[in-house]
């Protein structure tokens, strides 16, 4: 009896360590599911998390294979048993959820299931979503359910910690995109800033060239073709603001890409010229990728406000199994002990725990008139 609680406690430990792997909700609620199921030993399990409008924001099965959860259709609405664990918040055992009153039947396409195990999620008193196991791989007594009081046990300690799981998963895309709005506000600024240099430097011409009409009428149109130049150039930078301003696509797009468009946007915003180069880089984990960027961009602010350097240069290469981020400017520099007893760090504490959260490691190189280099490296998945 005693051998059963260990081993069962174990694979709990195990699942528990494998949600916290995660920060993407959708992986997370992946890894729920997976885990529930390995843990009870159920041939199906999912996971629901409801929307404000009678039916599920997200639905997530294991058991099933691809075909076949295509094939069964639309994802469900909160009714019958699953309305249950939702709005009951209590878990439900049943020999034969077929037989159950509340059963509404399912589609044609739909795996047979007969024994059932459900149990919220919740966050204090809000349920944000519901475990359902079904057909535990054991021999069962007629009219008996193969789950048991131990399984319902284990599952809640689970849900405990899925719930954790779950809502740092949600903490964490909210933080993401208040970050990306954050830079695109900065990008905005930027594109401002070169448009109004544009829009500035055409005015004068402009005035030049009313000037010269009369007087030097050869001059004038000399002028006045500089002037079409500088309104072709800032009408292309408002298409610029507006085709690459929308959200920074990092999942879809890839670090190089999203990199590579941001700082094409800096270089023609700057007066300093801004490059950006790549070699071998290979896809990394979705957190590593993230810090990367951000202290990319930490950086690069830094180098165009502050350093008054004249050229900007971002390179990622493939580094082992991880890849090492370089961001090197002929700036100013600063002598990184004095700023940093000086309480000023020029972004670099926000820079190291990026880098340090996922594993990583930054070094900083500069001295007063020689620059400054930034590197990150991170160790891949």
């Amino acid at each position: 009896m005693s051998q059963g609680p260990r081993s069962g406690l174990a694979a709990v430990s195990s699942a528990l360590l494998a949600m916290s792997r995660h920060l993407e909700v959708r992986d997370v609620l992946k890894t729920i599911v997976a885990s529930a199921r390995e843990l009870l030993d159920a041939e199906y399990a999912a996971l629901g998390v409801p929307d404000d409008h009678g039916g599920f924001a997200q639905f997530v099965v294991d058991g099933v294979s691809d075909a076949q959860w295509k094939a069964i259709g639309p994802l469900p609405r909160q009714h019958g048993i699953l309305a249950a664990m939702l709005h009951e918040a209590k878990a439900e055992r049943l020999a034969d959820v077929r037989k159950d009153p509340r059963f509404e039947g399912w589609p044609s396409a739909h795996p047979d299931m007969s024994d059932f195990l459900g149990l919220p999620i919740r966050d204090d008193d809000e349920v944000i979503g519901a475990l359902f196991l079904a057909n535990k791989n054991c021999p069962k007594k007629d009219g008996s359910c193969g789950f048991t009081e131990e399984d319902e046990e284990l599952l809640s300690i689970l849900a405990q910690h899925a719930a954790i799981a779950l809502t740092n998963a949600r903490l964490y895309e909210r933080s993401r995109e208040l970050t990306i709005a954050e830079e695109r506000s900065r990008l905005a600024h930027e594109l401002h800033d070169a448009v109004a240099q544009k829009l500035f430097s055409l005015r004068l011409t402009a005035q030049a060239a009313a000037t010269l009409v009369d007087r030097d009428p050869s001059r004038a149109k000399g002028e006045l073709q500089q002037v079409a130049a500088l309104a072709a150039e800032a009408a292309d930078e408002l298409r610029a603001a507006v085709v690459e301003l929308r959200p920074a696509a990092l999942d879809e797009d890839g670090l190089i890409a999203t990199l590579r468009t941001q700082i094409q946007v800096l270089d023609r915003a700057h007066t300093a010229r801004v490059t950006f180069t790549s070699r071998g880089f290979r896809a990394l984990p979705a957190a590593q990728e993230e810090a990367m960027l951000r202290v990319a961009q930490e950086a690069l602010h830094n180098a165009l406000r502050h350093s008054g350097a004249e050229h900007v240069g971002v390179t990622l290469a493939r580094r082992g199994c991880g890849a090492v981020l370089r961001i090197t400017d002929d700036g100013s520099g600063f002598e990184p002990q004095s700023i940093r007893r000086a309480g000023r760090h020029l972004g670099l504490v926000s820079m190291r725990d990026r880098t340090n959260g996922v594993g990583g490691t930054l070094t900083v190189e500069s001295a007063p008139g020689k620059g400054t280099t930034i590197e990150m490296e991170v160790p891949g998945g």
